[in-house]
């Protein structure tokens, strides 16, 4: 289990000198030659998910900004909690299991959460309203299988 913190980071235009974001976090290492980090964007990621060069590496996504996001932050947080259950595997260490095995927790009710608000962003971009009073009556009337 390695987190790292990564940031988004301003950089300029070699052709205009105008100043920009970059498309992808990194870490302080990696920004240094590049431009100055943007401290308030910190995230937290698992190591396995940068590149060589200390980026942190995504999918092309077919949502917006915003949904790609959510979808990146999901994934880390579930890469990271799946390294803690890991760890819980290889550990004979009983508070360090319980410590690790409570990370773990936590970290996938938090991608529980995002993907709640995935899901809402995308239907808020196609124009749907999602009930979730409807959707689980729903699934609570449908005849288990």
């Amino acid at each position: 289990m390695s987190d790292v913190y990564i940031y988004y980071f301003v950089t300029s235009n070699s052709q205009n000198a105008e100043e920009m974001i970059s498309v992808r976090p990194a870490t302080l290492e990696a920004i240094k030659s590049r431009g100055l980090p943007v401290m308030a964007s910190q995230i937290v990621v698992d190591h396995t998910e940068l590149d060589a060069d200390g980026f942190l590496v995504t999918a092309a996504g077919s949502g917006s900004h915003e949904i790609n996001d959510l979808t990146a932050q999901i994934w880390s947080l579930e890469v990271r909690a799946a390294s803690r259950d890991n760890e819980v595997i290889d550990s004979t260490d009983g508070i360090q299991n319980y410590m690790l095995s409570l990370e773990s927790r936590e970290l996938r009710k938090q991608a529980r959460d995002l993907k709640n608000r995935r899901t809402e962003q995308a239907a808020g971009e196609s124009g749907y309203k999602i009930d979730d009073t409807e959707c689980q009556a729903t699934a609570a009337a449908s005849p288990a299988m």
